[in-house]
């Protein structure tokens, strides 16, 4: 397989660093293996020495990127990680993005920050309805996708039959770049399709530790594998004449994406997809700014925050912001200008993560995620640069189809639940909704799912040690408004209108999108506009 066509840089310059990152998100359904692999790619990378828990096996411990308390006892990922580490001389920044829909507003956020995805499908259930979803978000952000097939270790469909699949729905021409030796379920090995080698992975238990690889030329795969020259050799010969040779432009352009096959649980072609991530996946590229003019990277430093998140180290209770690198070299200590205030910001603590672990950071190049420590001033869709004013556009918030209102258990921890209130918030965990009418002590918490009310209820207990209830209301659907039609909506039965706290933003709430149609049609010329814009909607 060929490299990547690109430019020679100088040695040293921030381009030549630029073109040794590889910055990456894992896309796909629940349980369809994404954590695993993450924790996979991470083993076979020799970053750690031994994998965590398959989720559902009791007593083992939890995934590295999967560090909350809720995440390891449900054995979902509830909210992204950045794992960042070398590989082959590169860098790479994989980013763990939650499967489930509920949390589907973080991994929007973490497709703003990627240069490219690995799409996960499971063997036995292809595309499924959030893996779509997803797959949307890339198509509209131009993200390039690769595909990996994974639990081919446990009975599924056919290979050809996930093939059609893919391009039938999601209108992406699969191009193989392995192909399983064996049926699903009984996995002999993986066959490369440009050379005919075939490669016999030895599984450990569990996946825990890095198996040994054996390559076989196909002289010897004919030899010694009865299935290679029975079907395999007939099904590459097929995939031939179908024309479905990998052509690195198709893949860049988003048209057509490299499959590759395995299982993740004993790490079957893991070490394959790293190095296809390495020599296929684009380097970071010149990003549009809010204006649609690409920021060079050689210009002075920029970055997009798409993540904040606190409680990652329980014994300092800080809060860390995930800086993007779009342009500029980053060194640790320099002073950014915060370009919705313009205001400064310090980057004295500065630090590299892997999963809930952190190392102190001195610089940093376009492509590289860096962790900015006691960033109270950040928000998801900040924009930060030196120099040269940008302004990157804005992460869009989804349309929230759940709310609930939340009150302090214990009068006495009021001070305490505010603060939680306010901090998940500002994090982007849930919007936080008010009125005149509820007051201060009742705001109404608006969600994409109701998963998200769990979140805050087990964090709001556990890190600001303000127990909660909640109530929920039974509004479905969310529009803005403005103060015009505040005061015409408030007077409708079925319907409130909220003030959310992040941006002041009117937001009408009403039971269903008949009661919103009836009120739309009764009073035309009110302002009830969908909440989204440039987000892919539920």
């Amino acid at each position: 397989m060929t490299e990547p066509l690109t430019r020679p840089a100088p040695a040293g310059s921030i381009a030549a660093q630029a073109l040794r990152r590889r910055t990456f998100a894992v896309i796909s359904h629940p349980d369809a293996g994404k954590s695993t692999l993450t924790e996979a790619l991470a083993l076979h990378a020799e970053v750690i020495d031994s994998a965590g828990a398959v989720h559902g096996k009791a007593g083992r411990k939890g995934v590295t990127s999967d560090w909350m308390e809720m995440e390891r006892a449900r054995g979902i990922s509830i909210t992204s990680a950045v794992l960042q580490f070398s590989y082959r001389d590169h860098v790479i920044n994989l980013l763990d993005t939650p499967g489930h829909g509920d949390f589907s507003e973080d991994t929007y956020r973490v497709l703003a920050a990627v240069d490219a995805a690995v799409m996960l499908l499971d063997a036995s259930k292809g595309l499924e309805a959030q893996t779509l979803k997803l797959f949307d978000v890339c198509r509209s952000r131009g993200i390039p996708v690769l595909t990996f097939v994974n639990k081919w270790d446990v009975p599924g469909r056919e290979a050809l039959e996930l093939l059609d699949e893919v391009e039938q729905t999601i209108g992406l021409r699969p191009m193989p770049v392995t192909w399983p030796v064996g049926i699903a379920g009984d996995l002999r090995g993986v066959v490369e399709c440009a050379t005919g080698e075939l490669r016999r992975y030895a599984r450990t238990a569990g996946g825990a530790t890095k198996g040994e690889v054996e390559v076989l030329t196909p002289e010897q795969a004919a030899e010694q594998e009865p299935l290679y020259t029975e079907t395999v050799l007939d099904e590459l010969e097929l995939l031939r004449e179908i024309g479905a040779g990998f052509d690195e432009d198709d893949y860049l352009a988003g048209t057509a994406t490299p499959v590759l096959f395995g299982a993740a649980r004993h790490g079957v072609g893991v070490g394959r997809l790293l190095d296809a991530l390495v020599d296929l996946a684009p380097a970071p590229a010149p990003r549009p700014d809010a204006e649609g003019t690409p920021r060079e990277l050689d210009t002075p430093l920029s970055g997009l925050v798409f993540k904040v998140q606190a409680g990652m180290d329980r014994s300092h209770r800080d809060r860390t912001a995930f800086l993007r690198i779009n342009s500029g070299r980053f060194e640790r200590g320099m002073v950014l200008t915060h370009a919705g205030t313009g205001r400064p910001f310090a980057t004295k603590y500065a630090q590299a993560v892997f999963g809930q672990q952190r190392t102190t950071l001195e610089e940093a190049f376009p492509g590289d995620i860096v962790g900015l420590v006691n960033a109270g001033a950040l928000r998801p869709g900040d924009t930060l640069y030196a120099d040269e004013p940008v302004q990157f556009p804005a992460i869009p918030s989804f349309a929230p189809e759940h709310f609930a209102v939340v009150r302090a258990k214990d009068a006495g921890r009021y001070k305490q639940f505010r603060r939680g209130i306010s901090q998940l918030d500002s994090e982007g965990v849930i919007q936080v909704l008010r009125s005149d009418r509820r007051g201060d002590q009742a705001p109404v918490l608006a969600a994409v799912g109701p998963l998200q009310f769990e979140v805050v209820t087990a964090r709001l207990a556990d890190e600001f040690g303000a127990p909660v209830s909640l109530e929920q209301l039974n509004y479905t659907v969310a529009r803005l408004t403005d103060e015009a039609g505040a005061l015409v909506l408030n007077k409708e039965s079925e319907t409130e209108v909220l003030q959310r706290s992040v941006d002041g933003a009117l937001l009408a709430v009403f039971v269903n999108k008949w009661r919103m149609e009836t009120i739309r049609r009764k009073h035309e010329g009110v302002m009830m506009e969908p909440l989204l814009a440039g987000a892919v909607d539920r």
